[in-house]
């Protein structure tokens, strides 16, 4: 069993749209210990299955054809290298909760090519393990190292930072509202931000209200007017720095204590966590 965890961005800037479609960033992801649970079974010779691997998802529903799953997608792309490995179940129990900006489904995806690798002793080397994920989507290289990094491109070249939160509580919390990716891109102007998130996550914490700026906040609020007032919440509750994460909708606060937020956002997933 292996354990998927979540990320947050601290600062994200669309900088660039590239001929492909899509955009080029800036961001820092940090990583978060909400996690996922993953786990792998091996099928019977004799079950029943038209596919090489099936997957079961609990706790959280997730849309969609169970095969573009990115945990059997990670299964398949491994199998085309390494034809031995034996058809499989796949058990995923969500605690991340989706569509929030937080990186479940990238981080469910480079936990299979992890799990894989060790459970069948593929003996794939993490910059190998890395060339797969930036395959599966990308931010899942990320979850390869799940240590701070600074990200460019479309968030796969990641370089180390020494940028450590430890002692500070994160808070979260995620509204049921859904906000797709592709929407939160269309409406995003890209632009050069006058500092570097790189730069402002070194400076003492105390100023990144003023300085570090996620820039599908403004659009994503200006359609959910409700997300700007959790994090206006955030701040009133005491909040050193909040800010959505990735296209959102989940915002997260730096505290320096815990704080119940269940009683405070009544209805809507939160946690409370020291980093």
């Amino acid at each position: 069993m292996i354990f998927p965890i979540a990320k947050v961005n601290l600062g994200l800037n669309v900088v660039e749209r590239r001929p492909d479609g899509y955009h080029n960033l800036q961001t820092v992801f940090y990583p978060v210990g909400i996690k996922d649970a993953l786990e792998v079974f091996q099928m019977d010779e004799d079950f029943p299955s038209s596919v090489d691997c099936d997957i079961k998802v609990t706790n959280i529903h997730v849309e969609g054809d169970e095969q573009r799953n990115l945990v059997v997608r990670a299964y398949q792309l491994l199998k085309q290298d390494f034809p031995t490995m034996p058809r499989l179940h796949a058990h995923l129990y969500k605690g991340i909760p989706t569509q929030a900006g937080m990186g479940g489904g990238s981080s469910d995806a480079s936990a299979m090519l992890l799990l894989l690798n060790d459970k069948f002793r593929l003996n794939l080397t993490e910059q190998q393990l890395i060339e797969y994920a930036a395959r599966l989507g990308a931010d899942c290289p990320f979850f390869v190292i799940n240590r701070p990094a600074y990200a460019e491109g479309i968030g796969e070249k990641l370089s180390p930072i020494d940028v450590n939160l430890s002692g500070w509580y994160m808070g979260v919390v995620r509204p049921d509202i859904p906000v797709p990716t592709k929407e939160a891109f269309s409406r995003i102007t890209p632009h050069m931000p006058d500092k570097c998130c790189r730069d402002i996550v070194m400076q003492p914490l105390d100023t990144w209200k003023e300085e570090l700026v996620n820039d599908f906040e403004a659009s994503v609020f200006a359609l959910h007017p409700e997300l700007a007032d959790i994090k206006e919440k955030l701040y009133e509750l005491g909040a050193v720095y909040a800010a959505m994460s990735g296209s959102g909708s989940a915002l997260f606060g730096l505290f320096h204590q815990a704080i119940d937020l269940k009683a405070q956002f009544d209805g809507m997933f939160t946690s409370c966590l020291k980093l």
